[in-house]
């Protein structure tokens, strides 16, 4: 029984990871609707492992590797690919052609960031309350709702490619970055213990209703700027 017990967060770890590998196929063939989903699976998974280890108390050195090393795949490696597909699709001025073979691999800073910032975040005692820098989750999360919503932009001849590397940049530097970010974990029914969580979800839902998938990728930034405006409170509670 107690193997049993055992084996349920890991298996739902594996989950997340084989979510995470139909992602990054998805990604490669340009589907980027279906790797979104998958991307969005694999953070539901994510979830449930932690949920369910917890619950049943099946901590394990294995699980808490095998949890990081699924979250590389499916938060890191997934949106690199996606990122890398979008890039290779754009439209490059004349000024740039020399280099248009070359732009789509700084998509894998993504991963090499969100490498650093899981490792990071295994090792940083400061983490368990609140986050220290931008869970992979949501960047992998904003990425790839990003690339779907903004598809038409990303093809016209007026989105320049170097934009997408500076947003390349803003996200790795976030990801392993000291801004503290609060958790959306409820403990209580307390409005006061769980204001910001509360504010955070009440400005998501004007987001998503009149942005639609687009809007995935506007709750993140929206998560980030209400960490930010909140940074004194959420370091007082970590």
């Amino acid at each position: 029984m107690k193997k049993i017990k055992n084996a349920i967060p890991n298996t739902i770890t594996c989950l997340n990871l084989f979510s995470g590998c139909i992602a990054c196929v998805m990604a490669f063939e340009a589907r980027y609707e279906s790797a979104l989903l998958f991307i969005f699976l694999s953070a539901v998974f994510d979830f449930f492992d932690g949920l369910a280890a917890r619950v049943l108390q099946a901590y394990s050195p294995l699980g808490k590797d095998l949890d990081s090393l699924a979250d590389t795949v499916s938060f890191g490696v997934a949106p690199s690919l996606i990122v890398f597909s979008a890039l290779d699709e754009m439209n490059y001025p004349s000024h740039l052609s020399f280099a248009e073979p070359y732009f789509p691999y700084a998509a894998f800073l993504i991963s090499i960031f969100s490498a650093l910032r899981l490792a990071k975040f295994n090792n940083d005692t400061r983490q368990t309350t609140s986050f220290i820098g931008l869970p992979t989750p949501a960047n992998a999360l904003f990425w790839a709702a990003f690339v779907v919503g903004m598809q038409d932009c990303l093809h016209a001849s007026y989105f320049h490619p170097c934009c997408m590397l500076i947003l390349i940049g803003l996200s790795a530097w976030i990801l392993v970055s000291e801004i503290p970010m609060f958790s959306l974990k409820f403990k209580s029914i307390s409005w006061r213990k769980n204001k910001v969580s509360g504010i955070f979800l009440l400005g998501c839902l004007p987001l998503l209703a009149f942005l639609g998938i687009s809007g995935f990728a506007a709750v993140i930034v929206w998560y980030v700027i209400l960490s930010l405006i909140t940074r004194k409170n959420t370091e007082n509670h970590s």
